[in-house]
């Protein structure tokens, strides 16, 4: 536990104020009606969007799940989420254009535009539930948890002091500002993180007992450790972290943030922008910032943590207060910080609180956003007026904070919550990619890819059949099998529900078509058949952009990866692999340029 100096309190209690008055301030326009709530009347920019889209997905579970991987698999561990952005480009290049063209007000709100009937309305009603409540009540209860954690090691701070004290801040300005509140104070929280995330790591790296970049990088139990691509004679290893990430995870897994297709709070970012090019400009600028910019600042304390606290038994006793059930590798990130100076510390913790507060924030908009307008309106309350969605749509925020700080009070650590997450959204990304693109997708395809990966990631991670199939001692196949043995089971299952049920009403297809014009040979047969009987239906000029997103996709990853691993060879000392990499990061630029792309 550390003491704070009055100069840190100060800074913190700045931060806590300057996003309590940008809530209040912009409460009054935020609560005119449901849009304005949550979409901001649909006209932000693409550079305030995509700083919120970052802001989101840097919270305090970020840097402590970094730290589990760097500690655990090493820096090449990371290619579990950093494959996913094969998924964020193709959100640029293929369906933020898409999504904007819905005009829906909640990607949930998609599937009665897409499917029809009474399967369409069940699956958007609980979907509603499923995601805006159990999902996300889970996804905000591992980002308090990390809170918790912090507050415990550095501070000394009881859990519920914790939570009360962030938890209630961050749900009074997300209730009364809204959308426009969460995404303004997102800007100010995303500066206010990385400022401290980078002044951390220049300060803990220049620690004596790590004795700076060049002795750490030499120190023996960092050396194991530095690696940006796993161990090729490692064939566990090997396929667990980087082939199974690019070849199936990335396309095959819904995770928050990281939707294939799009999804989730990055889909209410994209459908808040004025227009279609805001949108895709938006989503690229965060793609860039996450994966290029972010990660080295948490890699850097990771692996000095690893000269500090070699393991857990190290980082147990220097904090004998934490409770057994709360030690893990994620720990080490927090305990590295209580070694700051003054200033530095309170801009660390203002920090960290930020990163909180920008996450939940968003959560709390978006999951509340899917109970009024997916849930409440669509079963309870048809005719409700906006003053009424709005006044239900902040009740729900301050319900689904109470759930979810309750929740985190018996999580464990962040890696394990990451990766019950990753399976239990393993098998649907493909049903998010080709819904728009295939018209013989139906609304059953979608409740039986949920039902499905749900159902077998429970049995495989939770019964003794997952100890049968995958155990380390009498397991049938060996365990880097396992997700993609939930990936393809259900895709088996949803593929043979969906030709195994009736294909979507005529009607429904050619509305859904002609609002959001995705064209491809996955639709020839529906305007063939409208030809043919008549149906008024308008068919853009445009050549189909897919085949040419994709390509750009590919070059963006080239632009991003290139950046990532020249930031990392930069500060490894190889100079010239630095260049390469720099070199192949203008190349790609050029290629982008090439392709006509129109980013902003």
């Amino acid at each position: 536990m550390i003491q704070l100096h009055p100069l840190d309190i100060y800074i913190i209690a700045i931060l806590f104020l300057t996003i309590l008055g940008v809530g209040l301030y912009l409460g009054k326009s935020s609560g005119k009606d449901s849009s304005q709530f949550f979409l901001s009347g649909r006209n932000m920019p693409w550079w305030l969007l995509g700083a919120s889209m970052v802001a989101t997905t840097f919270s305090t579970d970020t840097p402590n799940l970094v730290a589990d991987i760097v500690r655990t698999n090493g820096v090449a561990g990371n290619w579990v989420w950093w494959s996913f952005l094969l998924t964020g480009l193709l959100t640029v290049f293929v369906y933020a254009r898409l999504w904007r063209k819905s005009n829906v007000k909640t990607d949930i709100e998609f599937y009665e535009l897409r499917y029809g009937g009474k399967p369409a309305r069940f699956l958007r009603s609980f979907r509603a539930i499923y995601l805006g409540v159990i999902y996300n009540v889970l996804a905000m209860a591992g980002v308090t948890l990390s809170a918790i954690k912090i507050g415990q090691i550095m501070l000394g701070v009881s859990p519920i002091t914790i939570v009360v004290v962030a938890g209630l801040t961050t749900v009074v300005f997300s209730a009364i500002g809204g959308f426009k509140g969460v995404v303004y104070t997102d800007l100010i929280l995303f500066f206010v993180a990385m400022t401290g995330a980078i002044g951390a790591a220049i300060y803990i790296v220049g620690l004596p007992e790590v004795g700076g970049l060049q002795q750490m990088i030499l120190h023996e139990n960092v050396i194991p450790k530095m690696n940006l691509l796993p161990d090729f004679n490692n064939t566990d290893l090997l396929i667990t972290l980087l082939i199974v990430p690019l070849s199936v995870q990335w396309w095959s897994s819904w995770y928050p943030g990281s939707e294939p297709g799009g999804g989730g709070y990055i889909a209410q970012r994209m459908l808040a922008a004025k227009n279609e090019n805001h949108a895709i400009g938006a989503t690229f600028f965060f793609n860039v910032l996450h994966y290029a910019v972010r990660p080295w600042p948490w890699i850097l304390v990771a692996l000095a943590s690893l000269i500090v606290y070699p393991d857990i038994a190290s980082i147990s006793e220097a904090f004998p207060s934490i409770s057994v059930d709360k030690l893990g590798h994620d720990l080490a990130y927090p305990a590295m910080l209580t070694k700051l100076p003054t200033g530095l510390l309170g801009l660390v913790l203002a920090s960290l609180a930020a990163a909180y507060m920008s996450t939940i924030s968003t959560h709390l908009n978006w999951g509340a956003s899917y109970v009024v307008n997916d849930y409440y309106v669509q079963q309870i309350n048809p005719d409700a007026t906006e003053k009424q969605l709005v006044n239900v749509g902040r009740i729900t925020t301050v319900v689904l904070m109470t759930l979810s700080a309750s929740i985190a009070l018996v999580l464990t650590n962040a890696y394990q919550f990451f990766e019950i997450i990753l399976m239990f959204g393993a098998g649907t990304g493909l049903v998010f990619i080709l819904r728009w693109f295939y018209w013989r997708l139906n609304a059953w395809t979608e409740i039986s890819a949920m039902l499905a990966s749900g159902i077998i990631s429970i049995l495989i991670n939770f019964t003794p059949i997952g100890e049968w199939l995958f155990g380390t001692d009498i397991g049938l196949f060996p365990t880097y099998l396992k997700f993609p043995f939930v990936v393809f089971s259900s895709m088996a299952i949803w593929v043979s529900v969906t030709f195994l049920t009736k294909a979507e009403h005529q009607g429904v297809l050619l509305s859904f078509y002609q609002r959001t014009q995705p064209g491809g040979p996955g639709w020839v047969k529906v305007l063939d058949r409208a030809v043919k009987e008549g149906s008024e239906i308008t068919i853009s000029d445009e050549p189909w952009n897919v085949p040419s997103g994709i390509i750009a996709m590919l070059y963006g990853c080239a632009l991003i990866y290139a950046i990532l691993f020249g930031t990392g060879f930069l500060l490894y000392g190889l100079y010239l692999k630095a260049a390469i990499a720099f070199c192949i990061t203008g190349l790609a630029t050029w290629r982008l340029l090439k392709q006509n792309i129109r980013v902003l």
